[in-house]
């Protein structure tokens, strides 16, 4: 079954945060799980953002997670919030084009 995460968080410094994604995204070619992702920033307020982090299966997103990389992303990443990262774990039940 198809898995989303959405991964709500609040930074002013969100380009250093895409800039870290992108050595994550380089350091975990070919092994992580990660299918898709979406960003987004909240019109209202701009520190506010939400990505939308696609998997196959909880299961592949959970060995996501357990990657040293994804490890290091996070706590690299945590030095950037503003507070702790918010997390809805969904399983897709219906998807329509």
């Amino acid at each position: 079954m198809t898995f989303v995460q959405i991964i709500e968080c609040r930074t002013g410094e969100f380009e250093k945060i895409t800039d870290l994604e992108d050595e994550w995204r380089a350091a975990t070619e070919g092994k992580r799980t990660l299918r898709r992702s979406v960003v987004a920033r909240d019109r209202s307020d701009p520190k506010r953002h939400l990505i939308l982090a696609f998997f196959d299966s909880y299961e592949s997103a959970m060995e996501n997670s357990s990657l040293p990389e994804t490890a290091e992303f996070s706590e690299k990443q945590a030095a950037l919030l503003e507070g702790p990262m918010t997390f809805q774990d969904l399983d897709v039940i219906e998807e329509r084009l």
